[in-house]
């Protein structure tokens, strides 16, 4: 394996860094703040091409791969975590759509969600009584004639107000059970998007409840064939798993420069904090943790580049970044005492923000169950 970027990703690198230093980090704290959506982040995440970057220019996106995605990823999330969250979702999206879509749905859709012009994308698996067991889920679409009629309940969706167009997966035949995905529009008869949930973090991301209620959706809306719900859902899920350890590396990235700048400022003793072994040991386990990430979530995105399975190497991504972040987050707490628990240093959002990623898109220990079996099997 190369250990070195290509021209090209350290260029993505260093535009993206940019743009969000400058751009989204000096608006993190307020958007927090306030639970705003950062609708203008996501404007300028388009106009970059950063809102397509898995599927081809011919359908309006960048196809910049998935290691220059991750990158991209891991430096708007050290700046700004909640718009990094409706980025990873949107490219999740098209990415889905460009796969599994017909040709008539790439057109419809992916120059939209890439250009911003349709607004985001969401991905709508998880219900009430069905998380990481997905096929408890109960959401139901009863063929009819030339459409399908859906009704049923999601829950804990990442840009469900902002999305143009969502993926929902639905049960289509109980016995035997298979589920099929479809491609549901805002103002859809039947469809309808509940309040947003009052979150510890990612405030600025908004995740709500959605309600079918009889909504009726054309055939030419089927996302694949039918009875590939899981098959979709799966090859979307592995590649948003590198995306949430991207994330948590940025934000650990975050925290840990703000520790480290406090820990070279901070005198206590008649001398820098950062002259203390104690500290010293946290900020080299959090600095080694977060390199130990990256290089995990270079080989997953590494193999998807190039074709090869990466399922294994997705999850071993996931939990050991998303682990690893909180870890280096709670220490960056740490450093900072008191200062690290009020509101004016970064450290307590990050602290807040990064606390999902072990949850959500497979939990640490839906992921170790995946490793274990296929290791095995």
């Amino acid at each position: 394996m190369r250990f070195e970027l290509t021209e090209e990703q350290l260029q993505i690198e260093d535009m993206v860094r940019s743009l969000a230093r400058k751009s989204f980090a000096p608006k993190a704290a307020e958007i927090d703040e306030k639970g705003r959506y950062p609708e203008e982040n996501m404007r300028l995440l388009a106009e970059l091409g950063l809102l397509g970057m898995l599927y081809p220019a011919s359908f309006g996106g960048s196809e910049a791969g998935a290691v220059s995605y991750n990158i991209a990823l891991r430096e708007v999330a050290s700046a700004c975590a909640s718009t990094a969250v409706g980025m990873a979702v949107t490219n999740m999206v098209g990415e889905t759509i460009f796969r599994f879509g017909t040709d008539e749905q790439r057109k419809k859709y992916l120059p939209g969600l890439a250009s911003g012009a349709i607004g985001s994308g969401a991905f709508a698996l998880t219900e009430p009584s069905a998380g990481s067991d997905a096929g408890g889920m109960k959401t139901f679409a009863a063929e009819d004639g030339d459409g399908y009629v859906l009704t049923g309940s999601k829950c804990f969706i990442t840009n469900g107000p902002s999305a143009g167009v969502t993926i929902v997966m639905a049960v289509t035949q109980r016995e035997p059970r298979k589920i099929s995905a479809f491609l549901v529009e805002p103002g859809t008869p039947g469809f309808s998007i509940g309040k947003a949930e009052h979150k510890m973090g990612l405030k600025g991301s908004a995740t709500v409840s959605l309600s079918f209620d009889e909504c009726r959706v054309p055939t030419r809306n089927l996302l694949g064939r039918p009875g590939e719900g899981f098959k979709i859902a799966l090859s979307a899920l592995d590649g948003g798993r590198i995306g949430i350890a991207s994330q948590a590396i940025g934000i650990g990235r975050a925290a840990l420069d703000t520790a480290v700048s406090y820990a070279r400022d901070r005198k206590q003793f008649g001398q820098a904090i950062a002259e203390f072994q104690a500290i010293q040991w946290m900020l080299a386990d959090a600095a080694t943790e977060l390199d130990a990430a990256q290089l995990l979530v270079y080989r997953a995105a590494c193999l998807k580049d190039g074709g090869k399975p990466y399922t294994r190497e997705a999850s071993m991504a996931k939990v050991f970044a998303t682990e690893a972040a909180n870890r280096v987050c709670h220490k960056a707490v740490q450093i900072l005492g008191g200062y690290g628990y009020i509101r004016e240093y970064p450290v307590e959002r990050h602290l807040r923000d990064v606390r999902v990623t072990t949850i959500y898109e497979g939990t640490s220990e839906v992921q170790r169950l995946v490793i274990s079996r296929l290791l095995t099997r």
